[in-house]
């Protein structure tokens, strides 16, 4: 699925190409997780905005409204100034006088859909359960203390969430508690405020060098321009149990924790 920093590479491939352009064209495939929630003409002739992010949803503002994109499990955009025609999971064109926007989903779990506003239904519904963005200078280790104080769960099932801070999937999970050197295990509510402070560092400098490499491409993950991401190739514990720990040598570990799967060293990581 791609996450925060493979929506944030997605957005910055295409967003300053983009923006200024005239809608041209408007192409709907088949039905998508939500219908768009407008007639496709209304999209017509309309000045693109500055693409955004907030989470996992990018958002194109247009002169009456926008569009609140997602990528779902399997989706990613592409834009070209010519695409080829239409396959069978290219699901949304918007077609611009600089190029084409396209998304591709073989999935279907992926979305498009217009809103009046960021701050009005359906997009305020629909980011109202987000947490802080992890590069938000809110986003403080004090602050992800005094949230996981009110939390039972596991920490990795705490970060997974996206109620606490976006950003943090799976795999950045992962990496950031190995970084971090706690446990996934590890009840919330237990976490000493000197460990918060690590964490939330790591989940910070986690994040940063996934946008830095790209993303991550485990199956077909690309950006807008097709390149593919290159963190999965530097991980620390994802996706290596059984292989030995980079910094002790042990065996990296595999659990699973709220049907995903997670990766951890025992000795470099405590409850």
């Amino acid at each position: 699925m791609p996450e925060l920093p493979e929506v944030e590479v997605t957005r910055l491939s295409f967003a300053g190409r983009i923006r200024g352009a005239r809608t041209t064209g408007v192409r709907l495939g088949k039905p998508l997780r939500w219908p768009l929630g407008c007639e496709a003409e209304s999209l017509l002739a309309q000045t693109v905005g500055e693409a955004t992010r907030r989470g996992k949803y990018l958002w194109l503002p247009l002169d009456h409204g926008g569009l609140l994109m997602h990528l779902g499990m399997s989706g990613s955009l592409h834009f070209a100034d010519a695409l080829p025609a239409p396959g069978a999971h290219d699901h949304f064109d918007l077609a611009t006088t600089r190029g084409t926007l396209r998304l591709t989903d073989p999935r279907r779990f992926g979305a498009v859909v217009w809103s009046p506003g960021l701050e009005r239904d359906p997009a305020a519904k629909l980011l109202s359960g987000l947490g802080i963005e992890p590069f938000d200078p809110a986003f403080t280790g004090a602050a992800l203390h005094a949230a996981l104080q009110r939390r039972r769960a596991p920490v990795k099932v705490a970060l997974l969430s996206g109620e606490i801070v976006v950003g943090a999937g799976n795999i950045y999970a992962c990496e950031a508690l190995f970084t971090a050197g706690i446990d996934p295990r590890t009840r919330s509510d237990s976490l000493s405020r000197p460990r918060s402070e690590r964490l939330a560092a790591a989940v910070r400098d986690t994040l940063a060098r996934a946008l830095a490499l790209g993303g991550s491409t485990l199956r077909d993950f690309r950006d807008a321009h097709g390149a593919a991401g290159e963190f999965q190739n530097e991980t620390m514990v994802y996706g290596r149990e059984g292989e030995p720990c980079r910094v002790c040598s042990g065996p990296v570990r595999r659990i699973v924790q709220a049907q995903r799967a997670s990766y951890f060293c025992p000795r470099c990581q405590r409850r």
